[in-house]
């Protein structure tokens, strides 16, 4: 049986998004990720401006999400680790629309999760390499929010 420990909750503020429209694959949108925080019982911090979820939105609906951000510790060293998160978010047609306008959007009428992987130097936080994450969204206005498991 899969077991999960909760392993912090993370806010990001992200910009407009770059379109691509009609690609080959789809819609490419590129979401900067400008802000963000994240806070745990294990590790809390800052997101550092730089981060990105460059996303597909395939012919069906389907958002193929691909994120990758800087995370800053709160510590007294400032550890940063490198987060990549992949994902889908999709749901009823008129519901998405919604999203894409910018309205905050209940997240029980629409499917957000990601899968997610660190990077950590040595010491402190070096367990998150061996660390198998999951994550449940929900999208705001100008914000992801994201509730993060390990698998334990």
């Amino acid at each position: 049986m899969i077991q999960f420990r909760a392993l912090f909750e993370i806010t990001a503020e992200v910009a407009e998004p770059q379109v691509v429209p009609n690609s080959s694959y789809g819609q490419r949108r590129f979401n900067p990720c400008i802000s963000g925080t994240f806070k745990g019982e294990r590790l809390s911090g800052e997101m550092m401006p730089g981060g990105s979820d460059c996303k597909l939105l395939r012919d069906d609906g389907v958002e193929d999400l691909d994120v990758r951000v800087t995370l800053k510790a709160d510590d007294d060293d400032g550890t940063l680790i490198f987060m990549k998160g992949t994902g889908i978010r999709h749901g009823p047609p008129d519901v998405m629309a919604r999203l894409a306008q910018g309205e905050d959007v209940d997240p029980s009428l629409y499917y957000f999760r990601e899968s997610i992987r660190f990077e950590a130097p040595p010491g402190k936080y070096e367990w998150l390499n061996k660390v198998l994450a999951i994550g449940t969204g929900r999208r705001g206005p100008s914000t992801v929010i994201m509730d993060v498991y390990e698998v334990l």
